[in-house]
Formats: C-alpha cells, structure tokens, sequence
C-alpha cells in the first residue's frame, strides 16, 4: 500500500496495485440463518449470504444517488465572463447553489446506519463486506466534502477522497508531484507537429467537427461495440467537460469541437473504459454496488480510460500532456498558487484562452480560488495510468493474468479485484460482458507490457545519449 503524508495517513492508497491478498479471503456462509424472537411464531424464511449483500448493495446505490458531485462544484457561466472583461487579472468571484439536491445532515444518518448494518449483517472478516463499508464510508466524507464547498475544508476532505500530489507512490519513495515533473519533462521536449506525416502534418488535430457531428459518430462506433445493449450518445449544455460518460449515455458539451483524434480518444475513453465498466456494474446480480464508482475507484476509472488511449495509440504527446499537467496543476494549487496563477501558468504552456480558464477551473472548483485548497481529483490520472500498468504487469509476472480483465468488471479500486475475482465460483460477481479487444486476447498486452518495462531500465540515459549525440541539430 502506498504511505501518504500526514494530511492523509488515516486513508490508505486504494489505488496501489495489490494483486494478492497477503491471507487467504474470508469465505462467507451463502446460508445465513434468521434469529427468531421469543415468542415469536411467524415463520421466517432463511436469507442466503448473496440476499443479504444485494439488499445491502442497493440500499448504497439508493442513498448515493443524490450525491452529485460535479454537479454541486458547477461554476456558472457568468464566472467566466466576469473572468474575461478582467482582462484574467481578478481573482473569479464564485458562489454555489446553497441546496445541494439532498438534507446532509439526513443523508449522513443514512449512509452511516448503512455502514452499521454491513458490519451487523457481513461481520468484520467479511472482505465483500469492506468493500461496501469503505464505499459507504466515503460517501459519508463526500457529504462532508460538498458541505465545505468554498472554504479549506472542502480540500481536506477532497485530499482524503482522491489523494494529494504530495502523496508517495506505493515504491515508498516517489511522490505523485515527483512523478508528473518527471512526466512534463519527457512531454515537453516531444515536438508534436513534427510527429504526422508532411501532406498530413495538422488534419489529425483541426478541431473542425461539432458536437453534434461527434454525438452521430461516437453512436455509430458504440453501437457496434456494445451490440445489443442500449446506449446513447447525446448533447448536453450544461456539461462543464467536452465530454462525461453516465451509466448508459454518453454526453457532448454543446458547443464543443473536436479533431478527429478528439474524437477516437473519447470512443475508447468515455466509451470503452468509463460507459462499459458501468454497464457491466449495472449488470451484476449481486454485486450491485459496482455500477457506481466512490471516490476511491477514481485512480483506477481515470488512469485506466488514460492508459487505453495510450495502448490504442489513440493518445497524442499534447493529450498526454494536458492530463499530466492536471496533476501539476493541482500541486501548484496546493502549494499556495492562486487561480490567476494556475491560469497564467497554463497560458505560457501554450493553450489557448478558453482552455486556460477551463482547465484552471477544474482545479479550483470547489476549493478556494486564491490558493492551498484545490480540487484534487485531477492528481489522479497520471498517477492512475502508472498504477494500473503495474499491476497489470504484476498479474502477468505472477500468473494472475486472470485479474486483468476484472478492471473492467465496474467501478474498482485495485485491493477490490483478487477478491471480486474469488467470487465468481459461487455466482456472487459475474464475468465483465464488455471488454477492451485488447483485453478479450492479452498476448500483445502481455508483450507490450513486459517490454515496457525491460526498456525502462535498459534505456538509460547513457544508451539514450550514445544515439542522441549523433541527432543534434
């Protein structure tokens, strides 16, 4: 597991790549029998184990479903244009919708007599029954979180549901904000324009397609890749994002344009990975609570849509980079950087106007706009890229290369899948229905992985600069 700085220590990093439990999982009774009261002479019918976690599950997915997180962090338009006839040179002044769809202190109750009940039901050793308690639980810290919208305590609570840029990486040693600078280095260095073909060098990368062109292409391209199944792409003008993935749709901002590399990136990642692994949540008997994904499946849901643009060659270096420099963003921000100088930052990396104001947002929504208590959730796709590509190496290295396509079962955290895995034998989790081709045949996987990993440590600076002498310019 990884270490966390102090801020953190009581949340463990649920996105390390465990690949086996260090005991053996607790195997539940599947027949639980029914305490009767005295004098009681009703007959009460027996409650099989998969009863008793289904009914649990679904009374999480109920409570949680008001819980709309990015929709309680929404800016209104009016910021940004205020923002614009500042000239970028005044702090944004920012308000939230004081009702926040649900009572707190009601939905706290809720969440927290559900967590009462796993541990009355499921008893401690249940290992199904932590990870409900640890989803339930978190949901209670997100009330928590939505609560403080504005002021330092929304970021120590985001810190504690997403991670920090200040924290290690499970090596013990290396810090997230170590790794994204590692990162910015290599990206900033790749001369993208130089990387297509002459006759071709910039049609990859004209945003010349709308949202609505986009929506007809993704619901052609995801209709053949989930066949039967009902799914939709639509435009929505209320997205903040280009784009967001539901339990069964797909929305577009309107207004929105897009390359057509834009669009191949959004197939795989709002389609492939966000949209599947929801269906295939939305398709368990039992197992009901993996349709939707706690803060603590975050690392795994975003690094994994991050790391299938990379493995299809979908990705571009400045893709690659904008999601590495998310991750920078929110380090500066808690540092103390304000938002006029998150956003400045971004400019002098050569986005444009509007990308600047939207990618600064994303930073600070939620948080305080003059610095130390960003939104941290964005530290988690770089850091979600390389975690999950190690424990797809570690499942390969130790003969486990059957967890693999169990990233994909619904919404997980890496700890949860060894154990989602030994319960498919008694029909409490079901095989993920829709899979990345890559993941239905692993072999290329497995090769690309394995050399990965042999080039990191083989192509050190030394051989790197025995060929780089010869190139310069």
């Amino acid at each position: 597991m990884a270490t966390r700085t102090d801020a953190a220590k009581d949340k463990p990093d649920d996105a390390a790549p465990v690949v086996e439990a260090a005991e053996p999982a607790f195997k539940p009774a599947l027949v639980k029998e029914v305490k009767r009261s005295e004098g009681d002479e009703k007959p009460t019918p027996w409650r099989s184990y998969k009863e008793i976690l289904a009914k649990l599950a679904q009374r999480l997915l109920d409570a949680q479903r008001p819980l709309r997180i990015l929709q309680a962090l929404r800016w209104p338009q009016s910021v940004e244009e205020q923002f614009n006839r500042a000239k970028a040179r005044e702090l944004p002044v920012v308000s939230y919708e004081p009702d926040l769809g649900f009572d707190p202190d009601g939905k706290r109750a809720e969440l927290i007599e559900i967590v009462r009940d796993i541990d009355r039901e499921l008893g401690p050793k249940d290992d199904l029954g932590r990870i409900l308690r640890e989803s339930a639980e978190e949901y209670v810290r997100v009330v928590q979180m939505l609560e403080g919208r504005g002021t330092r305590r929304f970021y120590e609570s985001s810190r504690k549901l997403y991670g920090s840029a200040k924290d290690l990486l499970p090596d013990g040693k290396t810090t997230v904000r170590a790794m994204g600078l590692q990162l910015y280095e290599l990206l900033t260095t790749i001369a993208w324009e130089r990387l297509s073909a002459k006759g071709a060098m910039l049609e990859p990368q004209r945003r010349d397609i709308d949202a609505q062109t986009a929506a007809l292409v993704l619901n052609e391209r995801l209709s053949r890749f989930f066949g039967e199944t009902t799914v939709r792409v639509e435009v929505d003008d209320t997205l903040v994002a280009d784009a967001a993935a539901g339990s069964d749709y797909v929305k577009i901002r309107s207004g929105a344009t897009f390359s057509a590399r834009d669009v191949d990136i959004l197939e795989v990642h709002e389609g492939w990975v966000h949209l599947a692994t929801s269906l295939n949540g939305l398709a368990q008997p039992v197992a009901r609570w993996l349709a939707k994904g706690p803060p603590r499946t975050a690392a795994v849901q975003e690094g994994l849509a991050a790391l299938l643009e990379i493995l299809t060659f979908r990705s571009t270096p400045r893709r690659a980079k904008k999601l590495n420099d998310r991750l920078l963003a929110v380090d500066k921000a808690e540092d103390g950087a304000s938002f006029l100088d998150v956003h400045e930052w971004y400019r002098t990396e050569g986005y444009e106007a509007e990308e600047c104001f939207q990618a600064t947002m994303r930073i600070f929504r939620g948080g305080t706009v003059d610095g130390g208590a960003p939104f941290t959730k964005d530290a988690c796709y770089s850091k979600g890229i390389v975690l999950n590509q190690a424990f797809m190496l570690a499942a390969l290295q130790h003969d486990r290369s059957e967890l693999i396509p169990f990233l994909f079962v619904g919404k997980v955290a890496h700890e949860d899948v060894p154990v989602l895995y030994q319960h498919v034998s008694d029909g409490i989790v079901k095989p993920p229905p829709f899979m990345p081709p890559l993941f239905e045949d692993m072999n290329g996987l497995a090769v690309w992985l394995s050399y990965s990993s042999f080039f990191s440590t083989l192509c050190n600076k030394s051989i790197v600069e025995h060929y780089a002498s010869s190139m310069r310019r």
